[in-house]
């Protein structure tokens, strides 16, 4: 009688006529759950690479790590921690996050022993070991199948009302930031280049927004073609005196080029214009880092 009732309630609930929306299946939380590690697993490799990068010379580890078994290790390292701090931030227990981690240190430690006897060449260490590390990875899934085809859950301790609530604010904030995350990825390498973009590259900075706009039809609106062109001359101009001075005064100009553009991108980001959000929230990243890491180089 009980279940009837809350059937009838159930279906009260919604209007006449309509279906209940369809929720999710456990296969795509699965294939979900699945890419975010992968994707934690790249950006942890490639931001905590660069601590390594940093801080060996220091330390005199240099020689130590150019070993492959050592660097293998330390990228499985690296991959780990990266993985681990976004396990957590979705609310995944310890143990499963050991397992995890079990498992992208596994396949490296099993490709030793060949590498030790020289069956195995360092390049094959690395490759087989990234090549492994997915299934090993999908095996440790598999064996929570449950926790890993639902939703992401919240931790098994209750958290105060205010506490959860800031917690959930923080999760949306960092996904929804995702443009500034990968665009901070794509330029890591940056920060430890000792070369700054060619001139020309300033043209096609401007010129991509007059691409972008024009596929998704926004220069049709009043003076946003006039805009754009303007811009673009302006770039065009910009690159062909950068490449005339050439030598610091030329670095001076690119830099300033780029950082110029950041504030383009915010404009067009706060707009909402031209080019989509993300574009435009990633180019605000990446403009600002290539144009302060040429001012670094140069000082």
């Amino acid at each position: 009688m009980d279940t009837e009732t809350d059937i009838t309630a159930a279906d009260t609930s919604r209007p006449p006529g309509t279906r209940p929306s369809p929720r999710p299946s456990g296969r795509r939380y699965f294939a979900w759950h699945f890419a975010e590690m992968v994707i934690a697993m790249i950006v942890g490799m490639l931001l905590f690479g660069q601590v390594w990068e940093a801080v060996s010379p220091l330390l005199g580890w240099s020689d130590a790590l150019a070993r492959a078994d050592l660097a293998a290790m330390v990228m499985a390292t690296d991959m780990t921690l990266g993985m681990t701090i976004w396990m957590r931030v979705r609310g995944h227990d310890w143990p499963g996050i050991a397992e995890m981690g079990a498992a992208m240190f596994v396949p490296y430690l099993v490709l030793l022993v060949p590498f030790w006897t020289g069956a195995l060449s360092g390049d094959g260490l690395m490759a087989g070991g990234h090549l492994l590390m997915l299934p090993a990875m999908l095996v440790a899934m598999l064996l929570r199948r449950e926790e890993y085809g639902r939703p992401h859950r919240q931790p098994a301790r209750p958290e105060p009302p205010a506490d959860a609530g800031r917690r959930r604010r923080i999760t949306a904030w960092l996904v929804h930031r995702w443009p500034s995350w990968l665009a901070l990825v794509i330029t890591i390498d940056s920060w430890g280049s000792s070369s700054a973009p060619p001139p020309w590259m300033l043209v096609i900075l401007a010129g991509a927004y007059l691409a972008i706009g024009a596929a998704r039809k926004h220069l049709r609106e009043p003076g946003v073609l006039a805009l754009q062109l303007g811009v673009f001359a302006v770039y065009v101009a910009l690159a062909a005196v950068a490449t005339a001075v050439g030598g610091n005064l030329s670095l001076y100009l690119v830099a300033a080029g780029w950082l110029a553009h950041a504030g383009w991108d915010i404009i067009h980001h706060r707009a909402d214009r031209v080019v989509p959000r993300a574009y435009a929230e990633a180019c605000i990243v990446i403009d600002t880092v290539i144009g302060v890491t040429i001012l670094l180089m140069l000082w």
